[in-house]
């Protein structure tokens, strides 16, 4: 079958079990050789291949409701619904999303960048197709990864209470983005043990119902095997939140999830499906893969499995750079403890995990939670480290405001993946922390430049008293790091200075030197301050600049609504100074997915846009 000639999928009910296994093959190939070209989440849906078309075998979409969590397990889904053809756009500027995205597809029902949300939004799926009087089914496909999440865990306990019917697949793959942690994960564990159970319950009846005396004897033994079942299966974690579990089922067992979802489709209450399945089955990179390196990949070699963009010699990821400054300032420091929401490798905290075990904490999926442990942990004397990514940080704003902040605890955290991050959209751009953390008392917000100033700022964080957060960008930083020097905080630096400024612009994190190299080459009149510290200003600065009475542009790469620019304004204009200031940034919406260089120029907010307003106003 050409699997770009797939527009719906009602093309998959007329197909024999034998075709659905070829088409399943045909799938894995396609992915993997698309996703090699441009990039994106593969292991996952290798893992999901079989899953997905059994669903839509059994299911009819758009009328029944089928939806991932996260969005990012969707490529099969995208596939069997007619886009295929589109895949060589996959994550590209105006292309095909590496999400379920609703304007995309009247098949995609829900969309979502980050974990736990299918279930809270099935049960209002389900009220709603209830209280309009209207039957149709709710399929929401949530890992066992997030299914720890808080918010999963309270979808569940009103799903229990409200008993709406929904067809719940648990995609039990023991992996969330690395190897699972915690308590749930055990749990789980027990269950697909109870796949042992199940195969031998059903070749028992099978064996016993061949004779008259066997049918009787397996009679006999039905008060046993109920007792066994409401042990091992029953009475796990489901049937406390009083919902009807079937499985554990082969996720790459066509017929029998399509057997199962058969089932699970004739219950008039909710029901979980668990379903096993192995994360990047069919690639053998991504099976043998334990750290979720291979997630999300960018472009690589299909036949050795190689990335084609590597980090050239002497430079770090920025990740790498912050954990490298991290591990070697808890080498002097015993209280400094690493935690994160399942991102080590992520974060690049695989050799502080290493090194200090004892220090080092995988919350999972739990970002409220990591923060709060961290404040915990602060309260008591020792100077936690916490690393997520800047789209993952909102989910614990709540708790960085009432239990770090607040409470004014030396926690330090790493928001990584600040400003734009190109292919992954609208999502996961990490342009709103400033915003939404600028406002909370006692939090110190700082970007550097380079790997040398995020060390100091490091440096300077484990050696204050207050919540101290520093923000960096997805890419690659010069990794030369010196000895460590502490920042005062709240000072700016001027980085280039012209023989007579007729302009001054505040910029920060890795566009100081960008603009820098752009002014001194071309001659520039303007001066460029490194705006390192958000809050608190650098008042002292401000006043100077005020003082050379030129314009002042504010070049930022987030969100102007309260950004540095905002701030600036702010306080000119409370103190009615009388500066004629610009703003470079991000306008009032959602930016979507491309690579850094277009988008920049979509948005306005190139170097060119800078040197084309600096030729207007000087």
């Amino acid at each position: 079958m050409d699997l770009k000639e797939i527009k719906d999928p009602s093309v998959l009910k007329e197909l024999s079990m034998e075709e659905l296994n070829d088409l399943a093959g045909q799938i894995r190939s396609f992915l993997i050789h698309s996703v090699a070209r441009t990039g994106g989440h593969l292991a996952s849906n290798l893992g999901v291949v079989e899953l997905t078309i059994a669903l839509h075998c059994v299911f009819d979409s758009p009328e029944d409701r089928i939806f991932f969590d996260v969005g990012h397990q969707s490529y099969v889904h995208k596939i069997l619904t007619g886009r295929a053809e589109r895949f060589d756009t996959l994550r590209q500027y105006n292309g095909l999303s590496g999400f379920q995205k609703r304007r995309e597809s009247e098949h995609d029902v829900w969309e979502a960048g980050h974990s736990s949300t299918s279930l809270s939004a099935a049960l209002g799926m389900a009220v709603s197709r209830d209280l309009q009087g209207k039957d149709y089914h709710i399929v929401p496909v949530i890992g066992d990864g997030s299914i720890s999440s808080g918010m999963a865990l309270e979808a569940l306990n009103s799903i229990g209470a409200e008993k709406k019917r929904m067809v719940i697949i648990l995609n039990d793959n023991n992996m969330s983005i690395s190897q699972n942690v915690g308590a749930l994960s055990m749990n789980f564990a027990r269950l697909r043990a109870a796949k042992t159970y199940n195969s031998f319950k059903r070749n028992m009846k099978n064996a016993l119902n061949r004779t008259n005396v066997g049918k009787v004897v397996y009679q006999g033994l039905k008060n046993v095997k109920d007792a066994v079942r409401d042990s091992v299966v029953d009475r796990g974690i489901f049937g406390d939140f009083n919902i009807n579990y079937l499985g554990p089922v082969d996720g790459h067992n066509i017929h029998d999830l399509i057997q199962v979802l058969n089932v699970a489709k004739e219950h008039e209450e909710p029901v979980v499906v668990h379903v096993i399945t192995k994360k990047g089955k069919g690639y053998l990179p991504c099976e043998a893969d334990k750290d979720g390196r291979w997630h999300g990949v960018g472009p690589f070699n299909v036949d050795t499995g190689k990335q084609i963009h590597e980090v050239p010699e002497g430079w770090l990821t920025w990740s790498g750079a912050v954990a490298r400054s991290v591990l070697e300032l808890a080498e002097q420091d015993e209280r400094i403890c690493a935690i994160t929401p399942a991102m080590i490798t992520g974060s690049c905290l695989e050799s502080f995990f290493a090194r200090f075990p004892e220090r080092s904490f995988d919350c999972g999926i739990a970002e409220e939670h990591a923060v709060t442990f961290a404040a915990g942990m602060a309260v008591s004397g020792m100077r936690p480290f916490v690393s997520v990514y800047s789209s993952f940080m909102q989910r614990a704003y709540d708790q960085i405001n009432h239990d770090v902040c607040r409470m004014d605890l030396p926690v330090v955290f790493g928001i990584d993946r600040a400003g734009l991050v190109g292919a992954d959209g609208e999502t996961h751009h990490g342009v709103f922390d400033p915003g939404i953390l600028k406002p909370l008392p006692n939090l110190i917000l700082a970007q550097p430049k380079d790997a040398q100033e995020a060390a100091d700022l490091l440096y300077t964080a484990f050696h204050q008293d207050h919540p101290f957060a520093i923000r960096y960008p997805r890419g690659e930083t010069k990794a030369d790091v010196s000895a460590y020097h502490e920042i005062p905080v709240g000072s700016w630096e001027t980085c280039y200075e012209p023989a007579e400024a007729k302009a001054a612009v505040l910029t920060y994190g890795t566009d100081v030197e960008r603009v820098c190299s752009k002014f001194s080459v071309n001659g520039i009149p303007a001066e460029v301050i490194n705006c390192r510290f958000f809050k608190p200003m650098d008042t002292a600065c401000l006043d100077r600049i005020a003082g050379m009475n030129v314009p002042v542009i504010v070049y930022e790469t987030d969100l102007l609504e309260g950004g540095l620019g905002a701030s600036v304004l702010e306080y000119y204009g409370d103190r009615h100074i009388n500066v004629q200031v610009y703003r470079i940034g991000i306008k009032d919406h959602y930016v979507q997915q491309g690579s850094d260089k277009l988008l920049r120029k979509a948005e306005g907010i190139s170097l060119n846009d800078l040197t084309d307003l600096l030729d207007r106003i000087i």
